[in-house]
């Protein structure tokens, strides 16, 4: 192999690196009806255990208790990003852990555990704070204008 040939692919390297995890990064983002059905709707309160505030989506956990057989099962909820959050006045550590939430979303596809949220509501203080989520909505959990 040529010197020249060899320059020339060390430096094409990191150009190549850069473009295959944009290529990953494009395809492990997902629409919202391929993931969520917006034909069912789900209303759950409980505690909450996690917060993940990370991009492209900030992830909230909580602690569902069934009340017929006490149960306790957790569940995922996806929210928007972290800067359409900060936009409607959500920060990093607005919430905390153990406190009581209800979430309006809808249920993901597949039928694990886990949610689209639209809008989450702190029990202790009636606080409605919008998920920026997707389907049409507005930051504050709402109908998008003429949504639906």
């Amino acid at each position: 192999m040529s010197r020249t040939f060899l320059t020339r692919a060390v430096r094409l390297l990191p150009v190549a690196l850069l473009m295959l995890a944009g290529v990953s990064a494009t395809q492990a983002h997902h629409s919202f009806a391929a993931q969520y059905d917006n034909t069912k709707p789900v209303n759950l309160t409980g505690a909450l255990t996690k917060l993940e505030w990370t991009n492209p989506h900030v992830y909230i956990y909580i602690d569902v208790t069934d009340a017929a057989t006490r149960k306790v099962t957790n569940w995922s909820f996806e929210m928007g990003p972290p800067h359409m959050l900060q936009k409607s006045g959500w920060k990093k550590n607005s919430l905390k852990i153990g406190e009581v939430l209800a979430i309006e979303g809808w249920l993901a596809r597949d039928g694990s555990n886990s949610g689209n949220a639209r809008r989450v509501t702190r029990k202790n203080t009636g606080e409605v704070m919008g998920a920026a989520s997707s389907a049409g909505q507005t930051l504050t959990g709402g109908p998008a204008a003429g949504g639906q």
